[in-house]
Protein backbone atom coordinates (compact mmCIF):
# COMPACT_ATOMS: atom_id res chain seq x y z
CA UNK A 1 0.00 0.00 0.00
CA UNK A 2 1.62 3.73 -1.30
CA UNK A 3 0.82 6.52 1.26
CA UNK A 4 -0.35 10.44 0.06
CA UNK A 5 -0.98 12.84 1.54
CA UNK A 6 -3.37 13.15 4.67
CA UNK A 7 -6.98 12.98 3.93
CA UNK A 8 -8.41 15.33 5.20
CA UNK A 9 -12.53 14.80 6.64
CA UNK A 10 -14.59 17.08 7.12
CA UNK A 11 -16.62 16.99 10.68
CA UNK A 12 -20.30 17.01 10.18
CA UNK A 13 -23.25 17.19 12.76
CA UNK A 14 -27.02 16.35 12.84
CA UNK A 15 -29.54 19.26 13.74
CA UNK A 16 -28.84 18.35 17.65
CA UNK A 17 -25.04 19.06 17.43
CA UNK A 18 -23.71 15.20 17.21
CA UNK A 19 -21.43 14.11 15.15
CA UNK A 20 -22.02 12.32 12.55
CA UNK A 21 -20.24 10.44 9.05
CA UNK A 22 -17.61 13.30 8.51
CA UNK A 23 -17.77 14.33 4.35
CA UNK A 24 -14.94 14.14 2.23
CA UNK A 25 -14.31 17.89 0.43
CA UNK A 26 -16.04 18.42 -2.54
CA UNK A 27 -12.97 17.55 -5.13
CA UNK A 28 -12.08 14.14 -3.69
CA UNK A 29 -14.01 11.26 -4.63
CA UNK A 30 -13.65 7.69 -2.38
CA UNK A 31 -13.55 4.86 -5.42
CA UNK A 32 -14.18 1.32 -3.77
CA UNK A 33 -12.65 -0.99 -6.81
CA UNK A 34 -13.16 -4.71 -7.27
CA UNK A 35 -9.68 -6.62 -8.14
CA UNK A 36 -10.87 -9.54 -10.47
CA UNK A 37 -12.87 -8.89 -13.11
CA UNK A 38 -12.09 -5.27 -12.97
CA UNK A 39 -8.95 -4.64 -12.83
CA UNK A 40 -7.63 -7.98 -14.06
CA UNK A 41 -8.93 -11.01 -15.54
CA UNK A 42 -11.37 -12.68 -13.03
CA UNK A 43 -8.71 -15.66 -10.93
CA UNK A 44 -11.33 -17.68 -8.48
CA UNK A 45 -9.48 -18.43 -5.20
CA UNK A 46 -10.00 -22.03 -6.15
CA UNK A 47 -7.15 -20.95 -8.65
CA UNK A 48 -4.61 -19.30 -6.22
CA UNK A 49 -0.96 -20.27 -8.29
CA UNK A 50 -2.54 -17.49 -11.10
CA UNK A 51 -3.09 -14.78 -9.07
CA UNK A 52 0.56 -14.08 -9.25
CA UNK A 53 0.88 -14.13 -13.03
CA UNK A 54 -2.35 -12.63 -13.96
CA UNK A 55 -1.41 -9.53 -16.72
CA UNK A 56 -3.46 -6.05 -14.98
CA UNK A 57 -5.91 -4.04 -17.72
CA UNK A 58 -3.51 -1.72 -18.87
CA UNK A 59 -6.59 1.15 -18.67
CA UNK A 60 -7.15 -0.14 -15.00
CA UNK A 61 -3.65 0.67 -14.19
CA UNK A 62 -3.77 4.23 -15.72
CA UNK A 63 -6.92 5.29 -13.96
CA UNK A 64 -6.29 4.00 -11.27
CA UNK A 65 -2.99 5.83 -10.35
CA UNK A 66 -4.39 8.95 -12.20
CA UNK A 67 -7.32 9.14 -9.84
CA UNK A 68 -5.10 8.33 -6.96
CA UNK A 69 -2.36 11.26 -8.25
CA UNK A 70 -5.57 13.80 -8.33
CA UNK A 71 -6.27 12.98 -4.37
CA UNK A 72 -8.93 10.23 -4.30
CA UNK A 73 -9.28 7.81 -2.12
CA UNK A 74 -8.73 4.30 -3.51
CA UNK A 75 -9.89 0.94 -1.75
CA UNK A 76 -9.72 -1.97 -3.52
CA UNK A 77 -12.34 -4.49 -2.21
CA UNK A 78 -12.10 -8.10 -3.37
CA UNK A 79 -13.85 -11.31 -3.10
CA UNK A 80 -9.92 -13.05 -1.83
CA UNK A 81 -9.25 -13.97 1.50
CA UNK A 82 -6.91 -13.05 4.02
CA UNK A 83 -4.91 -16.16 2.90
CA UNK A 84 -4.39 -14.58 -0.66
CA UNK A 85 -3.25 -10.69 1.21
CA UNK A 86 0.38 -11.48 0.52
CA UNK A 87 0.12 -12.82 -3.48
CA UNK A 88 -2.23 -9.68 -3.82
CA UNK A 89 -0.37 -7.09 -2.46
CA UNK A 90 2.69 -8.04 -4.03
CA UNK A 91 0.99 -7.97 -7.37
CA UNK A 92 -0.22 -4.59 -6.95
CA UNK A 93 2.70 -3.78 -6.08
CA UNK A 94 5.17 -5.45 -8.88
CA UNK A 95 2.63 -3.77 -11.72
CA UNK A 96 2.72 -0.60 -9.42
CA UNK A 97 -0.86 -0.16 -8.56
CA UNK A 98 -1.21 3.41 -6.24
CA UNK A 99 -3.82 2.73 -3.09
CA UNK A 100 -4.86 3.64 0.30
CA UNK A 101 -6.25 0.48 1.40
CA UNK A 102 -7.53 -2.95 0.82
CA UNK A 103 -10.59 -5.47 2.13
CA UNK A 104 -10.72 -9.05 1.91
CA UNK A 105 -13.68 -11.73 1.91
CA UNK A 106 -16.31 -9.79 -0.11
CA UNK A 107 -19.14 -11.47 -1.03
CA UNK A 108 -18.58 -13.43 -4.13
CA UNK A 109 -21.56 -12.66 -6.87
CA UNK A 110 -20.89 -15.68 -9.06
CA UNK A 111 -20.92 -15.38 -12.78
Amino acid sequence: MQTQKEIALIPTYNEKGEPISPLLPEDQKNFLIDIDGTICDDVPNEEPERMAIVPPYPDALKIINKWYDEGHIITLFTSRTEAHREVTESWLDKHGFRYHGMLFGKPRGGN
